[in-house]
């Protein structure tokens, strides 16, 4: 018991020790002078339980900012655009964070290729830039778009098993493209809200949908100035539906002007989701990507 008591102890003396080490770190970063940075982000959410940080699953946000520590040498948080749920992809994903203004200076490669060396390779840093220290990824953000991949062959893909919902039966896209344009404005989107929806208002007002072909591979394209919790693998879930003959359009479009969640079909799986863009008064996250500036 005595050894087991010492053996604790020095466990204990190394954790505070780490600790203050840690605090010493920060301290520093803290002292110096600070630039702000937009940092675009590509990452396969096949192995992550999503964007934000937790204490007991590998997500993306802490995975960067552990590769951005090691930079820096002290924390760094790092804010994203939105928020991806577990198996969600990211083409271009935009993340604002602090760093060190004289490091920045000196080579703003040390955020692309360097950040990169210290990722899995999973995640890559694709673009960067400076922006103003006021910036915030996600509530200066105009506007978001995602993509869903439907894999639609009646044998699954052994090459891109976790990047697509594979889907065997023959969907119509023309009653899909047209089911798709009740979504178009402003409107209350509560018929393709989660019912761990936390927004406080289900309004939301949808630019763009577009659902194309190319080869087996069906895209349903969304921009929106703002998503709901699974808006889009909602939204995807009731088009197929519609492109089975499950429903039609006017049965969508009663489901919507009904705001009831229930009567709709079930959520599109996670994995065939990417976040595809981020739009800013005077860049987009796709703009910056292989971009230094």
């Amino acid at each position: 018991m005595a050894s087991q008591r010492q053996l604790n102890k020095k466990d204990q003396d190394k954790m505070d020790q780490d600790k203050m080490d840690q605090d010493k770190k920060g301290q520093n970063m803290k002292n110096q002078d600070i630039q702000r940075i937009a940092m675009v982000l590509e990452f396969d959410g096949q192995t992550f339980h999503g964007w934000q940080q937790q204490n007991n699953a590998i997500s993306v946000q802490e995975t960067l900012q552990n590769a951005l520590q090691r930079i820096e040498g002290g924390f760094v948080s790092a804010t994203a655009a939105g928020r991806t749920d577990a198996g969600v992809h990211a083409e271009a994903m935009l993340v604002h964070a602090d760093i060190s203004l004289e490091r920045w200076q000196r080579s703003h490669l040390a955020y692309v290729h360097g950040c990169n060396s210290f990722l899995p390779d999973q995640v890559r840093v694709v673009g960067v830039r400076a922006v103003q220290a006021d910036f915030h990824a996600r509530f200066d953000c105009r506007a978001r778009s995602y993509r869903y991949q439907i894999w639609n062959r009646n044998t699954a893909s052994a090459l891109q098993r976790w990047q697509h919902w594979w889907m065997p039966r023959a969907l119509d896209i023309e009653v899909m493209r047209e089911a798709a344009l009740h979504c178009i404005g402003k409107q209350d989107f509560s018929a393709l809200r989660a019912a761990g929806c936390q927004a406080t208002s289900a309004m939301r007002c949808i630019h763009t949908v577009s659902v194309t072909q190319h080869a087996h591979c069906i895209s349903i394209d969304v921009a929106a100035d703002a998503f709901l919790y699974h808006m889009v693998r909602n939204l995807v879930g009731n088009l197929v539906d519609v492109g089975r003959g499950k429903s039609n359009p006017d049965a969508f479009a009663r489901l919507l002007a009904g705001k009831d969640r229930s009567l709709g079909a079930a959520t599109a799986p996670a994995h065939g989701l990417y976040f595809m863009d981020a739009l800013y008064d005077d860049f987009s996250s796709r703009s910056l990507i292989a971009s230094i500036e």
